[in-house]
């Protein structure tokens, strides 16, 4: 029996007059990539800084990795990693510092082997020694999330790890994220973009106006709409596999 990484059970949230969470319930099961899919406004944000002990809720409970976020704030801290929208890297250190400073921070031992290792695993070793400012947004993304896996967490918040990004960056960022779970890390990941939530995501929950409307596999979400009028037609390949052909990459994502 799979146990969840992430239960959220009544979570409400207001500021000053502004209701922004209205009792949101969710669980995610350990391992898993669950997607929150809203537009801006929605609370989405919100809903990270909560789980993420930046905010606290007016009403309702949380807890990850079993830990009380309101109760427990420091041990939830110890089992997770958050990636913001924006890439936070020190522009003026080179990536290989980036990672040694974090890893010193946490406290751990060889903290160059940590960078190398995880510069190797995140394709950046021939760029380690040159400042981050020199690096693309792809990179630049590719290092942020590199920092947050300094020390394995167990549990990684992707608040919109794409905005931004160009298509090609977005698929690197993808790429990384089925690997994260497919290595046994839980992702919990915030996006507007419906194609990512489709690419990636093992459950989906559209939040909108502050409550979850909707909260599924995608096959399950699916059948929440009428079945479409079956039409015989001439299969064209789709943006994505126009993309990857013109810039030749053959790699399925």
């Amino acid at each position: 029996m799979k146990s969840n990484a992430i239960e959220v059970i009544g979570l409400r949230k207001s500021y000053k007059q502004l209701q922004v969470l209205k009792g949101v319930d969710f669980e995610v099961e350990k391992g898993s990539i669950f997607a929150l899919l809203g537009s801006n406004g929605a609370g989405k944000t919100t809903v990270v800084k909560i789980l993420t002990t930046l905010l606290k809720s007016d009403s309702g409970t949380a807890t990850v990795n079993r830990f009380d976020v309101a109760a427990d704030p420091e041990n939830v801290r110890q089992s997770i990693s958050l990636t913001g929208q924006f890439a936070a890297v020190d522009e003026m250190l080179t990536g290989r510092e980036n990672l040694i400073m974090i890893a010193k921070l946490r406290y751990l031992k060889n903290p160059r082997k940590v960078a190398d290792d995880l510069l190797k695993r995140f394709g950046l070793t021939d760029a380690a020694d040159r400042r981050a400012s020199t690096y693309s947004g792809g990179m630049r993304r590719r290092l942020d999330i590199a920092l947050s896996l300094v020390g394995n967490p167990q549990i990684i918040f992707l608040d919109e790890p794409t905005t931004g990004l160009d298509p090609e960056a977005r698929i690197e960022v993808w790429k990384i994220v089925k690997e994260l779970s497919e290595g046994g890390t839980t992702v919990l990941l915030t996006t507007q973009y419906l194609d990512e939530a489709e690419q990636l995501a093992d459950r989906i929950a559209i939040l909108h106006e502050g409550r979850i409307i909707a909260n599924g596999t995608l096959s399950e979400l699916k059948k929440l709409f009428p079945p479409a009028a079956v039409e015989y037609v001439e299969k064209q390949p789709n943006l994505e596999e126009i993309f990857l052909a013109i810039v030749g990459k053959k790699e399925a994502i």
